[in-house]
């Protein structure tokens, strides 16, 4: 990269790692972003850009959330300049050392962050020099500068994309449900971009999953492991008898209790196999995994108890950003009646199919968001007997008003369950923001109720 003029698109938290990276290894940096104010405290010796990709230019770094139809794009093509993204420059600088980093890859349309989470605390308990990066909110350049021998990597179709080069040591697909086909521009795209985890030495996939179960079966990888809730097979992680055997790596070892992961439910326990036949295949004994699954603690508004109010419970389920998601939310509840909170930005997902799923457990329904009259028509279809309630905004938020809503759709043992099926950057800046929202607004509930008549 010495002398060589890199273009960062974006000045986010992966792009200003990827400056910083850059100018340490002797480029002339570049970044340029949409909002002025992110130019302001640039790495030193970065130069702020005007949004143009200046002459003489041989890379160019993407934020990872820029489409392949961005002018940008085109115009780095048309000018036959190279575009890919921080992971992918990180991979390359990886590569230049003596003993290149083993990349672990998650991805999937849910649960990749706690599966991370869980791989990166297996390997800890191991003695293992890892850390856990990528989407998960630690730039992969910034763990490749820290000298780390092993990479937890959660990656998102959007990273994944613009890494061509990335071979994983082992990489896992949990699970491929539509989400980001805006983006993407349909669910061939977006599965293609989630199969680039499964082309290096060990590919994992969540074989309960249909289309993780094509993509495995379709991987270049010479070793396929899948994961699966039932009785494992040759070849395969799976559950018999409350423990989760390793029948990939081992000859029926016993890698921990299902009592003993968390979270629970088997989206939880997809996750768990799928750290623990990452870990397997670095060679982590079933000892460290267990111990490592039995330490690991769930991130927030991860089905996190929010609180009891008159007997109703209140359940953060934010990180819900999808209809899978919300799905695997809503059966996780059991028997109880609930009183569903959901809405945002549907990025082209439909939920005609999750509504008529769960109408029968459903005691109201509250939706939120921009994308709220797709959600209203599929409740007036599907679930034409269940109260609903629409909230557009309000003066003093709109997760207030849809909690207050929601506590008088509910009664004694019912749940009202935040699993929005959408992302929510229209309300919101993050889903940790909507959560803390329906925390903050049960915890007035509970020290001061609506009073009659009080719409919220």
């Amino acid at each position: 990269m010495r002398d060589r003029t890199v273009l960062i698109a974006g000045a986010g938290i992966s792009g200003l790692a990827a400056a910083e990276a850059l100018v340490a290894a002797g480029a002339h940096v570049v970044v340029s972003d949409d909002d002025p104010a992110a130019l302001t405290d640039l790495p030193a010796g970065a130069m702020a850009g005007d949004g143009t990709i200046p002459d003489g230019t041989s890379l160019i770094v993407t934020s990872p959330g820029r489409r392949p139809d961005h002018p940008l794009v085109a115009e780095a093509a048309a000018r036959g300049i190279e575009l890919v993204g921080e992971p992918e420059l990180a991979w390359r600088f990886g590569a230049q050392r003596a003993e290149p980093p083993a990349w672990l890859v998650v991805t999937g349309t849910n649960g990749k962050t706690t599966t991370t989470g869980m791989l990166a605390a297996i390997l800890g308990t191991a003695g293992v020099d890892a850390v856990a990066c990528g989407n998960i909110g630690y730039p992969v350049v910034s763990a490749v500068a820290a000298g780390h021998r092993v990479l937890a990597v959660e990656l998102s179709s959007y990273q994944l994309h613009w890494s061509p080069s990335i071979r994983p040591a082992a990489g896992v697909v949990l699970n491929v449900a539509e989400d980001h086909l805006d983006w993407h521009g349909g669910m061939a795209a977006y599965a293609e971009a989630k199969a680039a985890a499964l082309v290096g030495a060990v590919a994992v996939a969540g074989v309960d999953d249909p289309l993780a179960a094509d993509l495995l079966a379709r991987s270049p990888a010479p070793r396929k492991v899948g994961v699966t809730l039932a009785e494992p097979g040759e070849g395969q992680l799976g559950i018999s008898g409350g423990v989760l055997l390793d029948r990939a790596f081992g000859d029926r070892d016993e890698l921990a209790e299902v009592k003993d992961v968390r979270p629970g439910g088997p989206p939880g326990l997809t996750d768990a196999l799928a750290a623990a036949a990452l870990a397997r295949a670095h060679g982590v004994a079933p000892e460290a995994v267990r111990a490592g699954l039995a330490g690991f603690e769930p991130g927030a508004h991860r089905m996190a108890d929010a609180g009891t109010v008159a007997g109703v419970r209140y359940v953060d389920d934010s990180k819900a950003t999808n209809p899978h998601a919300a799905d695997a939310a809503l059966a996780a509840q059991g028997g109880a009646r609930v009183v569903w909170i959901l809405g945002g930005l549907l990025k082209g997902a439909r939920v005609d199919d999750l509504v008529a799923r769960h109408a029968g457990r459903l005691a109201g329904a509250v939706v939120i968001g921009t994308d709220r009259t797709e959600i209203l028509d599929a409740l007036a279809r599907h679930a034409p007997d269940v109260p609903v309630a629409e909230v557009a905004a309000g003066h003093d938020g709109p997760m207030r008003s849809a909690v207050h809503r929601a506590a008088a759709f509910a009664g004694p043992g019912d749940v009202v369950l935040l699993a929005p099926a959408a992302a929510s950057m229209d309300q919101f800046r993050d889903y940790a923001a909507r959560g803390r929202a329906f925390t903050d607004a049960v915890g007035e509930l509970a020290s001061r109720p609506p009073a009659a008549g009080e719409p919220g």
